[in-house]
């Protein structure tokens, strides 16, 4: 499979494939961020809102394809093979153009208020 895209994941470089900065620089068009920045971060969940079309580049394409379910940013950049910051900018293109929505990750469970429990404790012992 060398120098030939991994089938799994379209975009990705099959291992010994081209990569390197020069192909980052060709896959964000030179960009470091984008003109309309959107607040991602690693945890952020990425969802498409349909299927791929022609126009688009080969990134956004595999992006698309594996965000049929939600996957996080940090997901999708070690399934594409690219840094976090690459795989930003190719989002920030996909949700401005309205491909994929963003979604806040599942908060982990937060333990009441210690009044609200000892008020609960106060009204059962008065039971």
């Amino acid at each position: 499979m060398s120098g030939r895209d991994d089938t799994r994941y379209p975009g990705r470089p099959a291992e010994g494939g081209e990569g390197g900065p020069e192909r980052l620089y060709v896959v964000t068009a030179g960009r470091s961020r984008s003109a309309d920045p959107v607040p991602l971060d690693l945890v952020t969940l990425i969802v498409a809102r349909g299927r791929p079309e022609r126009a688009t580049q080969p990134e956004h394409t595999a992006i698309l394809r594996m965000c049929a379910r939600p996957l996080s940013v940090a997901e999708i950049s070690a399934y594409m093979g690219l840094p976090a910051s690459t795989v930003t900018v190719l989002l920030t293109d996909l949700v401005n153009g309205g491909h994929v929505e963003t979604r806040a990750p599942v908060p982990a469970a937060q333990l009441p208020d210690a009044k609200l429990l000892e008020a609960v404790m106060n009204g059962l012992r008065r039971l």
